[in-house]
């Protein structure tokens, strides 16, 4: 399958919720496929939360046929704690990918928010209105955790192009989209033009 046909897998690791996504690329055109949430109880033994995770994402794969896998590094800047927990998680959804041969491309918050949003500093809120204008979706996709990994999936599909063919115009579209929501934002008296920038970006 070629880059420019290919189906991506997204995931935002985390053990009480993991949040996957399905993007399938054609050319420069995203399509939103299929997005979810493996949620595991507080109260259930770690061993057996880590199987579900693994036993899920192994089920959406199998379904979907993703070549490819963007996924969420861990970020230890504020809980310790959460965050081994996020990485036990992140772990066992990789178990899963690597058993079915994806390729995987690992990226911080931060890139991730810059190829969808066009800024590292981009609120949950500002990843989930560009989502959904990016992937043509009718609705904001929820929980937050399949916005997030739908992100992560699009964040594979722009990150290669910066260092090859279509970098400067890879890199032209993020900062617009960077532009808009830094100015007009989601909404206000320049929403119908921010509209018109991002739909012209997605393309």
């Amino acid at each position: 399958m070629t880059a420019a046909n290919r189906t991506v897998l997204g995931i935002d690791p985390g053990l009480a919720n993991t949040g996957w996504g399905i993007v399938r690329q054609s050319g420069s055109r995203l399509e939103c496929v299929a997005y979810g949430c493996v949620s595991t109880p507080a109260s259930g033994e770690l061993s057996r939360r880590l199987a579900k995770i693994h036993e899920q994402i192994d089920a959406v794969i199998t379904r979907f046929e993703p070549s490819c896998l963007g996924i969420e590094t861990v970020w230890f800047g504020q809980n310790i704690t959460a965050a081994f927990a996020t990485g036990q998680a992140r772990g066992a959804a990789l178990v899963a990918c690597a058993q079915h041969g994806l390729s995987v491309g690992e990226f911080t918050p931060r890139q991730i928010k810059m190829a969808v949003v066009g800024t590292g500093a981009a609120d949950k809120a500002q990843v989930q209105y560009m989502v959904k204008k990016l992937l043509s979706l009718q609705v904001e996709p929820k929980p937050d955790h399949a916005s997030d990994a739908l992100a992560a999936a699009i964040c594979y599909t722009t990150h290669e192009g910066f260092g090859g063919v279509g970098g400067a115009d890879a890199l032209a579209k993020l900062e617009a989209r960077g532009r808009v929501m830094a100015g007009a934002g989601t909404g206000g008296a320049s929403g119908a033009a921010a509209r018109k920038i991002l739909e012209e970006g997605a393309r």
